[in-house]
């Protein structure tokens, strides 16, 4: 038997091998060459077509952004005297009247610096960035603005959550320390909404919250609310009804939801109790 080449092709198969290289060739250069000779395609949008992409982007721009819009604050049209400043100057400066009302209190009393201004917890910190460039005070030498507190503070009227370290001194058992923790934790709630948060304060005793309950009012329409839609997380750290996880997750949730819609939806979170929501319940806005 003679010897086989294993290696051998024959000239059949070498032509049938050459015929499916060049076909291969063909098949894989041909969309290539054509596209080098053709015109590049253009997407054409006619003027209409592009106004009416605008008008729905705005629409729906407009749906989700007014949900967290903020109240816009002015600035004032010139250099004043706080003390000086009537309910319709406040007003115009975007306060509401409940916020006219607490200042126009304080105003009674006397500032003589943007410390004391600031002090007015009403007065948002957009609205005192406004205006605290434009504003001056009489010195305190001349008190124009004196008054005698013990003439003016009529006992069982006085209002909680306007009132100033000097008004709470005037009643008898509150001294300067429990006047400034009282004042310290009212600013960090946005007011007292019940006589029982008193006993939340920094060594309050049964004793002394008897004392303010005789001689205090407490007016739970004159309390700063929070926005939950626009709020920060480090914002509503600072609640003291709250803390970091508690907060942070109000926020995430908001975000998934694009905004709320009722301050109840805070519940689906499992980091807020039923206890913890209506605490914070009276200071909730949307």
């Amino acid at each position: 038997m003679p010897f086989e080449d294993p290696y051998y092709v024959s000239p059949k198969n070498k032509k049938g091998v050459a015929a499916l290289l060049i076909i291969s060739l063909i098949i894989v250069f041909t969309p290539r060459f054509l596209s080098y000779f053709n015109a590049p395609l253009h997407l054409v949008i006619t003027r209409t077509q592009v106004e009416l992409l605008q008008k729905r982007q705005a629409k729906y721009a407009y749906k989700y952004k007014s949900h967290y819009k903020r109240k816009t604050y002015k600035t004032a049209p010139k250099r004043f005297d706080p003390n000086n400043y009537l309910e319709a100057d406040w007003s115009a400066l975007g306060l509401s009247l409940k916020q006219v009302a607490v200042v126009m209190n304080f105003t009674k009393r006397g500032l003589y610096s943007n410390d004391d201004l600031k002090k007015i917890f009403v007065i948002p910190p957009a609205l005192y960035e406004l205006i605290k460039d434009s504003t001056f005070y009489p010195t305190k030498e001349n008190k124009p603005y004196e008054v005698k507190l013990e003439k003016q503070i009529a006992l069982k009227s006085l209002l909680l959550n306007t009132a100033v370290s000097t008004d709470l001194e005037q009643i008898k058992g509150i001294g300067p320390f429990y006047a400034k923790m009282i004042l310290k934790y009212r600013d960090a709630l946005g007011g007292f909404v019940d006589k029982n948060q008193l006993l939340e304060v920094y060594k309050m005793t049964p004793e002394v919250v008897a004392i303010i309950e005789n001689n205090c009012i407490i007016d739970p329409s004159f309390c700063r609310k929070i926005n939950i839609n626009t709020v920060t997380a480090l914002e509503l750290q600072a609640h003291p009804y709250l803390d970091w996880s508690q907060a942070n997750s109000i926020v995430k949730m908001r975000e998934q939801k694009k905004f709320y819609r009722n301050v109840n939806e805070i519940l689906e979170s499992h980091l807020i109790d039923e206890n913890t929501f209506l605490k914070l319940l009276p200071y909730l806005s949307l």
